[in-house]
């Protein structure tokens, strides 16, 4: 089976069914370990609608989306902070497909979006508790680095050159 990835318009079926797979897991995972329960429904559904994607749209930012055997399986965005500097976003891939490889190829993909709109290095944060995502990032090049911003949860930051 094979994987694709393909710019995906942020308000499409495909994108809004992955960013909400993608924010209930997240939201999730931090509610049970902070709080002892999931996320309330209210909630994510005003986070769900409140989070667009709009940044992820040329000429500023590009959405992907990963395909495995055709069915949309994961889903990545990058977008221009400077003229120098992309910020990866939503990377996510469906638990039923993890470990078969999508998720390189997204950062992977995403890191050529990033060099087309003319970024010469990608930055990232992440939470903690997503230790795949952090194991992923160290094995795509990403080095650790001091805070590059104050996001409410982050608490790992990763920069990468592009060449």
């Amino acid at each position: 089976m094979t994987w694709t990835v393909a710019p995906e318009p942020p308000d499409s079926p495909v994108a809004a069914a992955l960013w909400r797979a993608y924010y209930t897991e997240v939201s999730d995972r931090y509610y049970l370990l902070h709080k002892g329960h999931r996320t309330d429904p209210a909630e994510l559904e005003r986070e769900i609608a409140a989070r667009t994607g709009t940044e992820l749209t040329p000429p500023k930012g590009q959405l992907l989306v990963a395909r495995h055997a055709g069915e949309p399986a994961g889903s990545a965005g990058i977008r221009l902070l400077a003229a120098d500097t992309a910020e990866l976003t939503r990377v996510f891939v469906h638990e039923s497909m993890r470990g078969k490889g999508g998720g390189g190829i997204l950062v992977r993909a995403a890191e050529d979006s990033a060099r087309a709109l003319g970024a010469t290095r990608v930055i990232l944060d992440t939470r903690h508790d997503l230790v795949e995502a952090r194991a992923l990032y160290t094995h795509l090049g990403y080095e650790e680095t001091p805070p590059h911003n104050d996001g409410l949860y982050a608490e790992h930051w990763f920069t990468k050159q592009l060449h």
